[in-house]
């Protein structure tokens, strides 16, 4: 890893955080007020649509606003040392396409721009590993897998096209001075770096354990598959520190990690439903009936007829199925992969063990 000794070399940064209300985002904001952050900062400007309800500190500024208005989040970067982008739609392959474009590809467009206009010199982008995928099992791949041709839908799609963005816009020289002087020798141009993370879970999940919670108080719990099907996980405040990791890494001039994409994961692989299903029961729900799997075809199908259902329904009522064809083929394919290039380039260390990330999620959902 090429890194200074920089403890001193630069003073307390301003941050723009995109996306800082949602899942993530707040993990993020709790990492950096931890003791031993890997980031010290003065200012932390939040740009959400929706309010944000974290931890407080006098140094948090929220600004709502939307990343599709440009002017908007060229206001937002002013002032700004570094932008962790994070803002983004998630979407299973059932929200309408312009919309998933226009937010995660136009929005990561929008931040660029105004990181290259107000001279913002670091950006880390939160992409997905969604990016690679073509819905087909991956087993151990590295960073060196090239995107594919065709993806399976457009959120996949506008995360490979937003990521090829944050990538070419390594080393742009920037239009205009920052507000902070840093010392001679730092450059006057962007370094970009962006981070693939492993299907996140942790407190306030919102894609997953709630539903599965909901399944188990049902008294009716199924899962897709056959259970031999395995991906990666990763806990949400090792995910949140990653970015703040990778950012300490581009403020000490580190060569290694710019310009690059890595995985990012904290544990072995395993199964995705049986992973999920250790935290249900970890929390104190019964999962009844114990071992109904629905065969992948099968809910394939049921994927397809959901979302036939979805647009029938569309002129007189606008309706987002939870399970789409998509979601059958994610969670019943292979896609395992390490953190070994994230570890060696830019030091990422996890935080949290994997028996404290599990007893830090069963105690937020612990049946009361």
């Amino acid at each position: 890893m090429e890194a200074s000794n920089s403890s001193n070399l630069h003073p307390q940064c301003s941050i723009l955080l995109t996306g800082g209300s949602g899942f993530l985002g707040r993990a993020i904001v709790k990492e950096l007020l931890s003791a031993g952050s890997p980031v010290d900062f003065s200012l932390l400007r939040i740009f959400d649509l929706n309010a944000y309800d974290g931890p407080t500190d006098q140094r948090i500024e929220m600004v709502v606003g939307d990343i599709r208005d440009e002017a908007a989040v060229l206001k937002a970067c002013k002032g700004t040392d570094a932008v962790i982008h994070a803002a983004a739609i998630v979407d299973w392959g059932t929200k309408p396409e312009e919309v998933v474009y226009a937010i995660n590809f136009t929005g990561t467009k929008n931040v660029i721009a105004a990181c290259l206009k107000t001279g913002v010199k670091q950006l880390i982008y939160t992409s997905s590993l969604d990016a690679i995928y073509a819905g087909k099992s991956l087993v151990d791949i590295d960073e060196s897998i090239p995107y594919p041709a065709v993806h399976p839908n457009m959120y996949c799609r506008s995360k490979c096209l937003a990521e090829k963005l944050v990538i070419k816009a390594n080393g742009n020289l920037l239009s205009a001075s920052n507000h902070r002087d840093f010392p001679a020798g730092f450059p006057s141009y962007l370094t970009t770096l962006v981070l693939r993370p492993a299907d996140i879970y942790g407190p306030g999940d919102p894609f997953h354990i709630g539903s599965l919670i909901d399944m188990a108080k049902g008294a009716f719990y199924v899962r897709l598959g056959d259970g031999t099907s395995r991906s990666q996980h990763v806990f949400v405040g090792n995910i949140a520190l990653a970015h703040l990791q990778a950012l300490k890494a581009l403020m000490d001039g580190n060569t290694a990690a710019a310009g690059k994409v890595f995985f990012i994961t904290d544990g072995p692989p395993s199964n995705f439903f049986k992973f999920f299903d250790a935290i249900v029961e970890g929390a104190g729900y019964r999962i009844r009936p114990k071992n109904i799997w629905i065969p992948r075809r099968l809910a394939y199908a049921m994927g397809a007829l959901a979302e036939f259902s979805a647009l029938l329904l569309r002129p007189i009522k606008k309706y987002n199925p939870k399970f789409s064809r998509f979601a059958v083929l994610y969670t019943c394919s292979d896609f395992t992969f390490s953190s070994s290039r994230a570890a060696c380039d830019f030091g990422f260390t996890p935080k949290y063990s994997n028996s404290e990330a599990f007893q830090i999620t069963t105690s937020h959902y612990r049946r009361d």
